[in-house]
């Protein structure tokens, strides 16, 4: 881009939910502008000085957005990303959607090593990171992807073993599951076009560099908070 024309406006795809909330409130913290007229039906939203633009995709497409510069910056799970396997640059974890990616069976099945097991059925949304896990451990593992609720695969024969999110473990439990591996540990993350990275240098780096201030001043707040909580408390 040239100087002349001015500075650049970016494009930030947000995945719909509470994540997207959670987004929006660190980039407030930052003095990030935010999308003006947020109700609505919009998916395509401005923000009011027009230097940025927000997309609100499902979850799952905002490392496709990105990587294809569809959108310069996003933010999704880090799970969702290694499942897709995007090539994007990811300058900084955001402090929420924390939660696991685990193995998980019926609460009556035996537990041993996974290399005893004779190809096992697995029923998950995950089918790279769970085929990839499986793999590592010399299983044969038969997968089955599923969109809905994969708690149902074992409870209808459909397969032995499930691999999904897990945030409390209520679920499972309410459906006689048990947690067997964590696969891996999730949380939010910013994702950058590898060329807007290059090409739109400085409104790149100044949101990186606004979010970071917000987590630095949001760390340093919580440890004010908590000092003066064992202060007033006698400890």
């Amino acid at each position: 881009m040239n100087p002349a024309d001015g500075p650049a406006t970016l494009l930030m795809a947000l995945p719909k939910g509470r994540m997207a909330d959670q987004a929006l409130e660190l980039m407030a913290a930052g003095g990030l502008p935010l999308p003006a007229g947020q109700s609505g039906r919009k998916l395509l939203l401005n923000s009011a000085d027009g230097s940025m633009r927000y997309v609100l995709s499902k979850p799952t497409d905002v490392p496709t957005f990105v990587e294809y510069g569809a959108a310069d910056l996003g933010v999704c799970g880090l799970d969702t990303l290694r499942e897709s396997r995007r090539q994007v640059y990811e300058p900084l974890l955001l402090p929420f959607g924390h939660c696991r990616l685990c193995l998980a069976g019926p609460a009556d099945a035996a537990g041993g090593p996974l290399r005893y097991e004779s190809q096992p059925r697995v029923a998950t949304k995950y089918p790279n990171l769970t085929e990839e896990f499986f793999r590592q451990r010399g299983v044969n593992a038969e997968i089955i992807a599923l969109n809905g609720s994969v708690e149902l695969a074992p409870l209808v024969g459909l397969a032995d073993l499930i691999v999904d999110i897990i945030e409390t473990g209520n679920t499972l439990r309410a459906n006689g599951l048990v947690e067997q591996r964590v696969i891996m540990h999730s949380q939010a993350v910013l994702v950058v076009n590898r060329a807007a990275y290059h090409l739109k240098a400085a409104a790149v780096q100044n949101v990186i560099q606004r979010l970071r201030q917000a987590l630095q001043a949001g760390g340093a707040a919580n440890q004010d908070s908590a000092s003066k909580s064992k202060a007033s408390s006698g400890e």
